[in-house]
């Protein structure tokens, strides 16, 4: 199927989709703990008569049974060599079993975090996705299904293994929690911004909640979607009825509760978690004659990362793009990037960002390093130290490249002129990647003088730019303002370049504001002249440093001024915080790192997850002769229950855990040869047993809630995944266990959880079993006389209180 063909498909009318699998595959004799996708092979006639049943509830389109087909799952089972046959045959099982209906290849989650959030090297990833879609493609889909991902980064992986293999339809959907973000911290609208960008033909949201929830999501992300919007929703909330899972919502009620889905603006719709092929034929009398909503983004020119979003347009407020990302003239930065570090360029990105930053530009151009080596690795570390959009700022291809390709999120790229490398090969490399650009009036020959000479150059570039599929609306023109102590009519050519960009061709203008001001007296003074008068002939963005005197305060006045401040409640809001305390005192300042007490150095190193650094401070603190004890009771406890309360407000999610938890793993091994000195035989912690139940082969919850308890003391024997009720109690019996933790991901696997407790009750065990996991909920887990934990952080907090 071509993308054209899909588009114009989902343009015409509401697109179904199937329902769920797995629980329809249990109905029809697969048994727990086996490898689905091996189990449908050798019984094909399950998955036709699923298939075949969805078809005549009114699927347009049906998944193909390989959500557990990437080579990392499959070795689970001990099947990776088999990754290409067994994807090929489902996929054709499917094609015979549905003939005249489209078939999408199921890709779901490694079960990995990737880099720069997790182990898995990003290229890696998009490797193994390539091994499983290669099959597909062989097995003859149509098109494919990226789903339930909670990773930004995995989800970007899979897309570009599809969009580098062939050129078929892609759906992309991420599964959020109910606080509206997924369990890395993704915010739906930078996903949909990122994705679209990035080549997805459909994006949107399945699992985790039903339809009125979702509506939400696609109410949030309809004002930013340039292509159609998908929603997979569960059968509300499941609860255990004897030993059976079931949903809130029959077929009629969530055939109803769905057409919140339509009215929200969704494309795509079908069924995840709970839902049949009732529940899809009720759905499809609902939706017969319903006309979808087309995508028609009134919100455009959006960069983001992975947790936040930025629209750079004329109507929005002004944008400062953090400079000091940059080694130029700037000698403690270039010595630190020849030695490797980038512990300086992550403290400018913080201040930076602190000060008001909406963007941070990025430029490693130094001699003396590998700079796209180096651009690599910067954005990496910048990714999981501050959550501010990047501008990749490069005249390399090369590091260009490395940029955009690892970056989780659409960047902003500075820049593209008409120079002939840029234009032929820098423009592809940021369609590629889907990157916001930056325009610069600039030839081969120089700059041109004067502003008609710009503005042919200019247009110029938009037409190149425009055969890639760019808008206006995708990028900003730089002003490209030259010092006027060399040439005193550049300032008047700059004014009158942003005057025609903003108010001719209605595009946003961007331009570094100290280069007016290069080799003169007074530069402050000159760089503000120049930006109150920029900003009366409109521009939007400026490259400055949020910290120049004065700065900000003439952006947020002009936001005021302009109308672009609701309420001035921003230009209130920032003179409040300048404000004196009341005993007349300036502000409180957040401390430098050099000015932090050694203890507070430790505990600092750990809330942003440094792990070499968290291990420097240890060492400088027991050199100095810090007793063991105090350091783990005093520094590294506080520490990391300071973390969890981050994680518990949604300021910190499961990226920046993992990071604080490895770091704080690491200190404490370090420590334990000490402590165990210190103690002699004196007791453990209590005995914390951990598995995921049988039948269920998802085991990254548990892993983490394995790391968190060992960072509180606690002795974890973690038993692995799909683990019998027998084996779990008796280790619990084995190791004297205080407290047992079981983990369950599919709804299909919650009956174990009242095995072990009925089990475990039976042979006289009295420890709190502790549930958790995607489909439990409190009510659940008190039916079956267990507590309830609702993430890792809450498990720990809960063992700590029944203590």
């Amino acid at each position: 199927m071509k993308r054209s063909e899909f588009r114009e498909l989902a343009s015409r009318k509401i697109i179904q989709l199937d329902g769920a699998t797995g629980t329809e595959l249990i109905k029809r004799g697969m048994p727990a703990g086996v490898c689905p996708e091996l189990w449908v092979l050798e019984h094909p006639e399950a998955i036709t008569d699923v298939q075949q049943a969805y078809v005549k509830a009114g699927s347009d389109i049906v998944y193909v049974p390989t959500f557990g087909g990437n080579p990392l799952k499959l070795a689970e089972f001990g099947l990776e060599s088999r990754t290409a046959e067994i994807n090929a045959e489902l996929a054709a099982i499917s094609r015979r079993a549905v003939p005249g209906t489209l078939i999408f290849g199921d890709i779901a989650p490694t079960g990995q975090l990737v880099e720069p959030f997790g182990p898995l090297p990003f290229e890696e990833c998009v490797e193994l996705y390539k091994k499983q879609i290669a099959a597909l493609l062989e097995g003859g889909v149509d098109g494919f299904a990226i789903e339930t991902m909670m990773d930004l980064q995995e989800a970007r992986a899979a897309l570009l293994a599809v969009r580098e293999l062939c050129d078929l339809p892609a759906i992309v959907t991420l599964t959020f929690e109910p606080g509206g973000k997924t369990l890395t911290g993704i915010d739906p609208v930078a996903a949909l911004v990122t994705l679209q960008a990035l080549g997805a033909d459909a994006f949107g949201c399945n699992c985790s909640t039903g339809p009125e929830a979702m509506a939400e999501l696609i109410r949030r992300m309809k004002p930013y979607a340039e292509i159609p919007l998908a929603a997979k929703p569960n059968a509300g909330m499941p609860h255990l009825v004897g030993d059976k899972t079931v949903f809130d919502l029959a077929a009629p009620e969530f055939a109803e509760a769905a057409m919140h889905l339509a009215e929200a603006g969704a494309n795509l719709m079908g069924g995840c978690c709970g839902t049949s092929p009732a529940h899809l034929a009720a759905l499809h009398e609902k939706l017969r004659g319903c006309k979808p909503l087309p995508p028609a983004p009134v919100r455009r020119g959006v960069i983001a990362s992975g947790t936040q979003f930025r629209r750079i347009a004329l109507d929005e407020p002004f944008a400062i793009i953090g400079e000091r990302i940059n080694p130029t003239g700037k000698k403690a930065l270039q010595a630190e990037l020849r030695a490797g570090s980038l512990e300086l360029v992550k403290t400018f990105a913080r201040e930076q960002t602190e000060l008001g930053a909406a963007v941070l530009d990025v430029n490693f151009g130094l001699s003396g390093i590998d700079e796209t080596e180096m651009m690599r690795r910067g954005v990496s570390e910048l990714v999981l130290a501050c959550p501010t959009p990047l501008c990749i700022d490069s005249t390399r291809p090369a590091a260009v490249e490395a940029a955009l390709r690892l970056y989780p999120g659409r960047a902003l790229l500075n820049s593209i002129s008409l120079e002939e490398e840029r234009i032929k090969e820098v423009l592809p490399i940021a369609a590629r990647y889907g990157a916001m650009l930056v325009l610069l009036p600039l030839t081969d020959d120089g700059i041109p003088e004067t502003l008609g000479e710009r503005i042919r150059v200019l247009e110029a570039i938009m037409a190149e730019a425009a055969k890639y599929g760019y808008t206006p609306a995708d990028y900003a023109a730089d002003a490209l303002i030259m010092t006027i102590s060399a040439s005193p009519e550049a300032a008047a050519v700059s004014l009158d370049f942003i005057e025609y960009c903003a108010r001719k061709l209605k595009i946003s203008t961007v331009c570094g504001l100290s280069n007016v001001s290069f080799g003169l007296p007074g530069r402050p003074t000159v760089n503000l002249a120049f930006l109150g008068m920029a900003l009366g002939r409109g521009l939007n963005t400026a490259i400055s440093n949020p910290a120049a005197p004065g700065l900000t305060d003439m952006v947020v006045a002009s936001d005021a001024l302009n109308g672009k401040d609701n309420r001035l409640e921003r230009y209130l809001a920032y003179h409040a915080a300048k404000a004196p305390s009341p005993a007349g005192t300036a502000p409180a300042r957040a401390q430098a790192p050099a000015e932090l007490t050694p203890e507070a150095a430790l505990t600092e190193s750990v809330l942003r997850g440094k792990r070499e650094e968290t291990l420097k401070r240890l060492d400088a603190l027991l050199a100095a002769g810090a007793d063991p004890g105090k350091i783990v009771n005093g520094i590294l406890i506080p520490a990391i229950t300071e973390v969890g309360n981050r994680f518990e407000r949604k300021e910190y999610f499961l990226p920046q855990l993992m990071q604080s938890a490895a770091a704080m793993q690491q200190a404490m091994e370090k420590l334990e040869p000490l402590l165990q000195a210190d103690s002699g035989d004196a007791p453990a912690g209590p005995v914390f047993l951990v598995a995921t139940v049988k039948g269920d082969i998802h085991d990254i919850g548990k892993n983490i809630v394995t790391l968190l308890l060992k960072n509180h003391h606690f002795q974890v024997i973690d038993l692995g995944k799909d683990v019998p009720a027998e084996t779990i109690v008796d280790a619990a019996i084995e190791h004297k266990a205080a407290f047992i933790g079981l983990s369950a991901l599919m709804t299909t696997t919650m009956p174990q959880m009242r095995t072990v407790v009925e089990l475990a009750r039976s042979r006289g065990v009295t420890a709190p079993v502790i549930v958790g996991g995607a489909a439990v909920d409190e009510t659940f887990a008190e039916s079956i006389g267990a507590v309830y934990a609702a993430d890792a952080m809450a498990t720990v907090r809960t063992a700590l209180k029944l203590i």
